[in-house]
């Protein structure tokens, strides 16, 4: 053989390999076509890479899909053993379908697809959806505003009750998150249609309107109100009241109707105020009090810096812990509801600050 000839084998043999696909690795997913059918064992037909074998352990976990398999008939299957000791690739159906589900479900995430799925279990947390046969999970805070629980003294019991009346019903959801290697399915009931159909409605307001409203939740950080079907506004603890407020759920209940005006409209949020509907106790007080006056004052809160004292509804000033030998001397001589004379130290009505001092006052009536 000429060595020009086998210069010309071997550039083919080389544009052969390179071209040829590479041969399957484990993990990978494959399609091939049932070439027959055994006991216990079904042998996929790999072109160009050999026969592949299901059987064993993976036989039995797909068993009822591959009862219904024919030969002919195309099938997709993972890697498990890219060849064993009798030269066929191992494949498994179960971890296939797994895999392309996940591929699903990051395909449904990304076009947001609106799904009607049945709610199989609740907790504390929220609900417990399947799809697909995996199991997924929509938190509380993903549920729209007609099925969130609105408990009116937060507890986690009453909140289980209200998540427990939605197992069985079926849900319009989107899928937020897919994530196969953490095994996470996120689910949502706030849709993109939800939140477009908010904004209009939301658009509707302008910062500055008064409106009246129906309380729906009070919370820790604040009170809902409705204030038209299908929309809420969140009143923030700090635009409750001027005066101190500890808990909100003393000052309203669900079902109390209440005057607010909108303060911030952004997005699908509206945020509310009930305070600034009423006259505003510093602006008064400007006119009444200057600093070195002596007031009346009764402590309503200690904190760390510490006591308050009001000296009207809505208007406090802060005794510093520094004029105490500890903050138990403190505690022991201004008590929690004890009434006292002060001398203000600092008066700043717009910024609404006062502080108050206690040894000179107590020093000046001695």
């Amino acid at each position: 053989m000429s060595e020009a000839t086998t210069t010309v084998e071997t550039g083919a043999m080389h544009t052969y390999i390179a071209e040829s696909p590479a041969p399957p690795k484990v993990g990978e997913l494959i399609e091939g076509t049932v070439s027959a059918i055994g006991r216990a064992r079904v042998f996929i037909d790999l072109h160009p890479f050999g026969s592949g074998l299901i059987f064993g352990r993976e036989y039995m976990n797909a068993r009822d899909i591959l009862r219904k398999v024919s030969v002919g008939d195309s099938i997709a299957a993972k890697v498990v053993d890219a060849g064993n000791q009798d030269g066929y690739i191992e494949l498994s159906l179960k971890e296939a379908r797994q895999a392309l589900i996940w591929g699903d479900a990051e395909a449904a995430a990304k076009s947001q697809n609106i799904l009607s799925l049945e709610v199989k279990e609740a907790n504390k947390g929220g609900l417990i959806i399947e799809w697909q046969g995996i199991m997924g999970f929509l938190p509380a805070s993903q549920l729209s505003a007609e099925n969130y629980p609105r408990v009116a003294d937060g507890d986690k019991d009453k909140i289980l009750t209200a998540l427990n009346d939605l197992v069985g019903k079926n849900l319009n959801v989107i899928i937020i998150t897919a994530d196969q290697k953490e095994g996470k399915l996120i689910f949502s009931e706030k849709g993109p249609q939800e939140t477009k159909a908010k904004e209009e409605k939301v658009n509707k307001y302008e910062v500055g309107n008064v409106l009246n409203g129906e309380v729906t939740g009070a919370v820790d950080f604040g009170v809902f109100v409705k204030i038209e079907d299908g929309l809420e506004g969140l009143v923030h603890i700090s635009e409750l009241d001027w005066g101190l407020v500890e808990d909100t759920r003393t000052l309203f209940k669900v079902g109390d109707k209440v005057q607010v005006k909108v303060i911030e409209v952004k997005d699908d949020k509206i945020s509310l105020s009930i305070k600034q509907l009423r006259e505003n106790p510093w602006s008064t007080a400007a006119s009444k009090y200057k600093k070195d006056d002596s007031v009346n004052g009764v402590v309503i809160k200690y904190n760390k810096h510490g006591a308050l004292a009001s000296i009207e509804e809505g208007v406090a000033g802060l005794v510093h812990i520094s004029e105490f030998e500890s903050e138990d001397d403190l505690k022991t001589q201004l008590p929690l509801g004890s009434v006292h004379q002060f001398k203000i130290s600092l008066f700043e009505p717009k910024e609404q600050r006062m502080t108050l001092t206690f040894k000179e006052a107590e020093a000046k009536t001695e």
